[in-house]
């Protein structure tokens, strides 16, 4: 089975979020093994969630926490995590910090008993769960747990984001449904062309959110495609942080090539959310979500369509299905219509 949830900026409540990631939590009798870039609670969402934690080690799961530290990356995308190392602590359980030099462990996933994951872009904080758009998945499936659980252990037996993601996508088959569960840095290369390929093959329709857009094989394709104009295409981005990237790539001639491409993407029926720049202290409103839809194949997880998400420790689900297609495409589209065309001039 998979279930999804989306969050829109001020669309659902900490609260609400907090008691559905322990009602997942609650359901585990064995293991839980949880990566998280970041982990940053008020005291009544921490009060849920790490009281589902804390009730499941009574009961005799063993439970294992690895969380990113270190990242002082002078990149816009992702902007730096601010885990509680002392609410991590606080828990009691085996937990391991894992450096975010030189790229990000960036995963937000937990595998419940071997069987189950609950995976997808948003972080744990409060934020993210009110002023962010999300999405957030649950799949049944051993096999795709098996493949999250060979990417923990790779984290948590080396602490080193290079060292991991090395877990073969093989296709598995969930209810009829043809999945693959993804890793960078091991597989971030092949992710970005696979996500290339399926835009470059889509026939009817490309919808995205994703905070920036950097990958050089997606952008290549992208910028194909809207100047084709033959596929129906929308996005929405983070604006503040495109032109953030845009201000680098400027300014780094390495990456100059990049910038016509990417303009010609912005070009096409492009949104782009006004967010709050990130700064110690700041709200982190940003345009979180990370899909993309190819039409009836979904991306979906922890990874920019960025090239340093790409090195980074990310996870990401690769699903045929026309009907969570439909779903994911009809938010995308919610999304967009939420802010105004992308300018960058």
């Amino acid at each position: 089975m998979i279930a999804l949830r989306t969050f829109a900026d001020g669309g659902q409540s900490a609260q609400e979020v907090a008691a559905e990631i322990a009602a997942f939590l609650d359901g585990a009798r064995e293991s839980l093994d949880l990566a998280q870039y970041d982990f940053n609670l008020l005291p009544e969402t921490a009060a849920i969630v790490c009281g589902a934690i804390r009730d499941a080690v009574a009961r005799g799961v063993a439970v294992r926490f690895a969380w990113n530290v270190d990242h002082a990356l002078p990149i816009p995308v992702p902007p730096p995590s601010e885990p509680d190392g002392e609410l991590i602590a606080s828990l009691g359980v085996p937990s391991k910090p894992v450096a975010g030099i030189p790229d990000l462990m960036h995963h937000k996933y937990v595998v419940r008993d071997g069987a189950s994951v609950l995976t997808g872009s948003t972080n744990w904080t409060d934020d993210a769960w009110t002023r962010e758009e999300n999405v957030m998945l649950t799949i049944d499936a051993p096999a795709i747990a098996t493949a999250y659980r060979l990417d923990f252990e790779q984290l948590w037996r080396t602490g080193s984001v290079e060292a991991s993601g090395r877990v073969e996508p093989r296709p598995v088959d969930v209810d009829g449904l043809r999945v693959r569960a993804w890793f960078p840095p091991g597989y971030g290369d092949a992710l970005a062309h696979r996500i290339a390929k399926a835009l470059g093959r889509a026939r009817r329709r490309i919808r995205i959110c994703s905070p920036v857009i950097s990958s050089a094989p997606v952008l290549a394709t992208l910028a194909q495609v809207v100047s084709d104009g033959k596929v129906d295409f929308r996005a929405c981005v983070d604006a503040t942080q495109v032109r953030e990237v845009l201000g680098q790539w400027h300014a780094n001639g390495n990456a100059a090539w990049k910038i016509p491409l990417l303009e010609r993407i912005l070009a096409g029926p492009v949104s782009g959310k006004e967010s709050t720049p990130w700064q110690p202290g700041s709200v982190h409103d940003f345009m979180h979500a990370k899909v993309t839809v190819a039409d009836d194949t979904v991306f979906a997880g922890s990874f920019n369509l960025s090239h340093s998400g790409e090195r980074n420790a990310e996870d990401v689900l690769e699903i045929r299905d026309p009907a969570l297609a439909e779903r994911l495409a009809a938010y995308c589209e919610d999304v967009a219509r939420r802010y105004a065309p992308l300018a960058v001039g």
